[in-house]
């Protein structure tokens, strides 16, 4: 099987690999591994295709096509199987083994190229707004899924780290975990959420219309996971004079087309975007920090 990880891919992970880590060396190897494991005939490397994980379009023994997800141990692969076993294939790509802890995954084929993202963007909003909806259940008992409070709270201590080295994004910075505090003192709810939802990461099948792949699962209120589709085409948005208000707007119609308070669908929009923003910053994005920074502003 010769093949090369996609640029995309290498250049991801080359921003948040800790020091030593060998993975990419090592996948070769790993992905030979994994299809040899489960009698699968490779027909490509899916391209450019994640920041997080390799994807390869394989066939199974019987012919019946499918995906072979793998990912680097820091990408929480055994989460994500957890997450995909709990929803059975409602609103979420289905899971087609639960072999070999190995980092990966045997998934239903979906149509890679076709995301929601390629509708018209308030057509687009409804159909990943829907299928978000399916996936807020309850979680398993006794489950070892992150909470939002505990990864929030890794991400704000990174926060605090880059404010106190670049005065210009305290402020925002500020804001943005005074209202975490705010809105972990009183959660409404627990559910199991997709963890890192946005329009691009529902993708079209024949099984069900759309569907959900690539979560990054934690448990938290439902607001947290709608947050990150708040700021989907953020690019499109900073473009707009009425960026603010079609923001606003958003908000309010995504809130209550899911039944999810305004005020803490903003709190948590504010927390997610500077915390990708001072990310962005902090892995030498700047053009996709100034973009979410901005769009902070707003809120």
């Amino acid at each position: 099987m010769a093949w090369e990880a996609p640029p995309r891919l290498v250049r991801a992970l080359g921003e948040t690999a800790p020091a030593g880590d060998d993975w990419l060396a090592r996948l070769p190897a790993a992905a030979e591994e994994a299809v040899a494991r489960r009698g699968l005939t490779v027909e490509r490397v899916q391209v450019p295709g994640g920041r997080s994980s390799l994807v390869l379009l394989v066939r199974l023994p019987d012919g019946t096509p499918a995906v072979l997800k793998l990912a680097p141990p820091r990408a929480r692969p055994e989460s994500e199987r957890a997450a995909l076993a709990h929803w059975a294939g409602l609103g979420a790509v289905q899971l087609l083994d639960d072999g070999a802890r190995d980092g990966a995954l045997l998934l239903e084929r979906l149509h890679p190229d076709v995301s929601v993202r390629s509708l018209p963007e308030a057509k687009a909003l409804l159909e990943a707004a829907g299928t978000l909806r399916r996936l807020w259940v309850e979680p398993p008992a006794g489950h070892a899924f992150e909470t939002v409070a505990e990864r929030t709270g890794r991400q704000a201590a990174a926060m605090r780290a880059s404010a106190g080295a670049d005065p210009e994004v305290a402020p925002l910075v500020e804001s943005a975990l005074a209202a975490r505090e705010e809105l972990l003192a009183a959660p409404p709810e627990e559910r199991l959420l997709h963890g890192t939802f946005r329009q691009s990461k529902v993708l079209s099948g024949e099984r069900m219309p759309w569907l959900a792949v690539g979560p990054d699962p934690v448990v938290g209120e439902s607001a947290f996971d709608l947050a990150r589709l708040v700021r989907d085409r953020v690019e499109d948005l900073i473009a707009q004079s009425a960026g603010p208000a079609t923001t606003r707007r958003r908000i309010k119609r995504l809130a209550e087309s899911l039944e999810v308070d305004q005020d803490r669908l903003r709190g948590w929009t504010l927390f997610r975007a500077v915390e990708s923003g001072v990310r962005a910053l902090r892995v030498g994005r700047p053009t996709d920090a100034e973009l979410l920074l901005e769009f902070a502003g707003w809120l």
